[in-house]
């Protein structure tokens, strides 16, 4: 379908040459050639409700910004403007999965920038045409499930109405950044019985390093800018003295975007219409890291051939069963192979093979199974 009639066009920027603008098509008089680009964002103004199509917006801070940053790599960029609102949320929802159904069709990465977290549901089924088994990833502080809710969406219970959404096609879940006193031992011990992973902000901030295999093995990555403390990030609904540091956010944005793997992100809760200069400026350093990362992509995720990789094999006696590692050559980046019966379905192709580190190929020769390994293991079998 022509996705065009959900948005609104955007006033027109002076670019510079090398600059992101440069590089973007950008929704103005005509609407961009989307199926062209790499990657296709849009944002989300909740204040344009029953918007009219035919109407212009001024642009936002946050584009200003981001047009002027210089890309070290030509990027093909789609800037489709503003989300045109539903007159109800669910008209919205219905809008963003065929929306995403739509760009992930022709494998583009999709960013969504603004409205509130909850969008992650709508932008979570436009993965269920594909069929395909969905890997989500969130960052934020704390966790959005109320335990045995049954109220309409929000951002505070988004993620029920993901697990309870039939047919269910999330096959794996993971948090960074959660902060401790938000989370209750009821909460950690829901996602520990699904076999999910959850990483502390203190883990985090000890070694940024463990969200890369998080990150890398993500489909869908969901963000609340409230994850990034306020003294960094005054703009979100929710921000509190501790979180994320501005260059941590964009560190992540970073290992999302070399994914291979990730086809879809979103940028959420946060006040778009009255941001400070210095946070529509960190928004578009985020962006600049996502396409930077992008740009360079590797291409090894090891599906399909590998010649490519280097095979690690240990064997493990409590198993009697061999642990397969995979370490590419192009990027020296590690993948664990986990087995399941030979009669599940074609569909967990994908997620056989789970990004790990240099750390778990070490711990594994000393006898330690990988956490990662027993989770999934126990998911595929």
């Amino acid at each position: 379908m022509n996705i065009d009639v959900f948005f609104s066009p955007v006033d027109k920027i002076d670019v510079k040459k090398g600059t992101a603008g440069s590089f973007i098509d950008a929704y103005h008089k005509s609407f961009p050639n989307w199926e062209d680009a790499d990657i296709v964002f849009f944002t989300v103004d909740s204040s344009s409700n029953q918007g009219d199509i035919n109407k212009t917006i001024a642009v936002d801070p946050f584009r200003i910004y981001l047009y002027e940053l210089f890309l070290a790599k030509a990027v093909k960029i789609a800037d489709l403007g503003v989300l045109i609102a539903g007159k109800q949320k669910k008209d919205t929802t219905a809008a963003i999965k065929e929306i995403t159904s739509a760009v992930n069709s022709k494998g583009k990465l999709l960013v969504i920038i603004g409205g509130e977290q909850e969008l992650t549901y709508a932008n979570f089924l436009g993965y269920e045409k594909s069929e395909q088994l969905v890997n989500l990833v969130v960052v934020d502080q704390k966790v959005n499930l109320l335990i045995d809710d049954k109220t309409s969406i929000s951002s505070n219970n988004f993620l029920n109405h993901i697990l309870l959404h039939e047919p269910n096609y999330l096959f794996n879940f993971s948090q960074i950044g959660y902060q401790n006193y938000f989370v209750s031992n009821e909460q950690l011990k829901f996602f520990d019985n699904l076999y999910f992973d959850l990483l502390r902000l203190g883990d985090v901030q000890s070694d940024i390093k463990k969200t890369e295999p998080l990150l890398r093995n993500a489909d869908l990555l969901s963000i609340d800018l409230s994850c990034i403390r306020k003294s960094e990030f005054n703009g979100s609904f929710d921000a509190g003295p501790n979180g994320l540091f501005g260059n941590e956010i964009c560190q992540l944005m970073k290992y999302a975007g070399i994914s291979d793997k990730l086809s879809s992100i979103g940028l959420h809760n946060f006040q778009n219409n009255a941001l400070f200069q210095e946070d529509a400026m960190l928004i578009a350093q985020m962006m600049y890291f996502l396409i930077t990362g992008f740009s360079d992509r590797k291409g090894d995720f090891p599906i399909g051939t590998k010649h490519d990789h280097l095979k690690y094999v240990v064997f493990h006696e409590e198993l009697n069963h061999d642990l397969v590692f995979h370490k590419s050559q192009k990027s020296d980046r590690w993948w664990l192979e986990v087995p399941y019966p030979p009669i599940k379905e074609f569909k967990f192709e994908r997620h056989h093979l789970i990004p790990c580190d240099f750390l778990d190929y070490q711990n594994a020769q000393e006898g330690i199974i990988p956490d990662l390994w027993w989770r999934t293991y126990r998911k595929l079998n």
